[in-house]
């Protein structure tokens, strides 16, 4: 699940939002906005037991991302705009 809040003219805080457990143990969000590079945004447990971390992007821009748990198990979001093979995509 996605959460998103205009923070100004420019740009627009996404917050990747995933169960604490499914899929068990560590998992970050991996995408072009961040070079394809594992472990800089992973998601931390929330009070409403979720897990979640929040980007920033630029407004009426479009981002290729796919999650990577534990044990190099890669998965897509299922509530994105659309898919690209197989990437997710998303359009601020």
């Amino acid at each position: 699940m996605l959460e998103r809040t205009l923070r100004n003219h420019h740009t627009e805080a996404v917050t990747f939002v995933l169960p604490t457990d499914i899929p068990p143990g560590p998992v970050s969000v991996v995408g072009d906005f961040n070079d394809w590079q594992p472990g800089i945004h992973a998601l931390r447990p929330r009070k409403d037991g979720k897990r979640s971390v929040t980007v920033e992007l630029p407004i009426e821009s479009t981002h290729s991302f796919r999650y990577l748990a534990a044990g190099d198990y890669w998965f897509n979001d299922e509530n994105v705009d659309y898919q690209d093979g197989p990437n997710s995509r998303l359009h601020t």
